[in-house]
């Protein structure tokens, strides 16, 4: 028998699609999925992207640029510009397959084994992974739903700061929580970093997705980090486009650039009809944006109110992205959301969430939460809440809760 790996051994089973196969199972007998566990949209994806994609007269779908094409980082740089950071050239900008890898070249480059990377838990279960793959330390410092997942106090930051500590990743807004860090909170984070000469990972790939007149803050306006900050970006959830697989990494720091780099050209080049697409969405795309954005403000309001309905549910409201962290009155929700699958329905219908156990550095305290996506359009979301409510009295009827 071939030998596994102790890497491969250690690596974390992704929270968001471990329950893949009892969906599929459902499914194979007739019953009908809601997808709240996945951050996939039903939002079409702009026409324009569609239409480069499908009218391009290439004659050779040939390698593209290790730090992609300059077509498409010159879209990248105009955005940003568009954002206020004019002093941004195309050279700032090395483009990846998803977001994902953006966040692995971010972590390879900066960490080393044994090294520490401090992240403020529940975060996006993934990060697991990306540390795992390099053997890098999570160091979770814990937010909680009695605030809404506020930035944990700076003293819980300092405390685990270590000689092995090389970054402090967050997520902007947040996943899972859809918690959008005020200026305040980013600026502290930004003191200590520059205290203690450690990089700031900030994951803003929801930026466009704010509520309530609010506006995101970019750890790019922190000039005393300039040298010390890392933006991960992404076009999976701006255009709806997850499958297209574009990311990108943006730093000022030629130092971090430039070992990115060698990382960029070992694994060849980002995808080039994922550009094409990309390059197109970015063109007059204000229009699509807002229209977005309206629509998920509806959702998540319709979405919040009706879980803060049910008896024993507590949804805090979230101010970005479009993830709703939900706290049920149940024993343990990867019990509950693999039961779901496996042994609820009505009307041959049935849920499917995220058990939150996965998003944290240890599970019990994920063990009564999951994370819902507000992708599906208010109709489903009504349903699926209904779907919720009746499966939570039944299983607390099975179960003797």
């Amino acid at each position: 028998m071939p030998k596994i790996s102790e890497r491969a051994q250690h690596m974390p089973a992704s929270p968001v699609r471990k329950l893949v196969p009892y969906a599929l199972q459902a499914k194979q007998k007739g019953i009908k999925v809601y997808h709240l566990n996945i951050g996939q949209p039903d939002i079409e994806t702009p026409k324009s992207a569609l239409d480069a994609v499908k009218n391009n007269d290439l004659k050779i779908f040939e390698y593209a640029l290790s730090e992609g094409n300059l077509n498409y980082r010159t879209a990248l740089n105009n955005y940003y510009h568009s954002l206020g950071f004019t002093d941004l050239t195309t050279d700032n900008f090395i483009v990846t397959n998803g977001g994902s890898e953006a966040l692995n070249f971010a972590i390879s480059t900066l960490c080393d084994d044994g090294d520490e990377v401090i992240i403020p838990e529940p975060y996006y279960a993934n990060y697991n992974g990306f540390a795992s793959t390099f053997n890098v330390n999570v160091v979770a410092v814990s937010s909680t739903i009695e605030t809404g997942f506020a930035l944990p106090p700076v003293e819980d930051f300092e405390k685990k700061i270590t000689d092995k500590t090389r970054a402090i990743l967050i997520c902007n807004p947040g996943n899972p929580t859809g918690y959008l860090y005020t200026r305040e909170e980013l600026q502290k984070l930004a003191d200590i970093a520059a205290k203690h000469d450690i990089v700031i990972i900030s994951d803003e790939v929801y930026r466009e997705y704010v509520y309530d007149g609010k506006q995101q803050i970019s750890m790019f306006e922190f000039p005393e980090i300039a040298e010390n900050c890392i933006i991960i970006d992404s076009e999976s959830k701006r255009y709806s486009m997850c499958g297209v697989r574009i990311g990108f990494m943006v730093t000022r720091s030629k130092k971090i650039h430039d070992a990115a780099m060698l990382f960029a050209q070992a694994r060849l080049s980002p995808v080039l009809l994922g550009q094409i697409a990309a390059a197109a969405a970015h063109e007059n795309d204000s229009e699509y944006i807002l229209k977005v954005r309206a629509e998920y403000t509806h959702r998540r309001n319709v979405l919040v109110d009706l879980l803060n309905g049910i008896p024993g549910v507590i949804c805090p409201k979230p101010k970005g992205a479009f993830y709703c962290a939900v706290e049920l009155p149940v024993d343990d929700t990867d019990k509950f959301a693999q039961w779901l699958l496996e042994s609820y329905s009505n009307n041959n219908e049935t849920i499917m969430v995220a058990p939150m156990s996965g998003f944290y550095s240890d599970p019990e305290l994920g063990k009564k939460q999951v994370r819902i996506a507000y992708v599906l359009k208010e109709e489903d979301l009504r349903r699926s809440v209904e779907l919720l409510s009746d499966a939570l009295e039944k299983y607390k009827l099975e179960f003797n809760l």
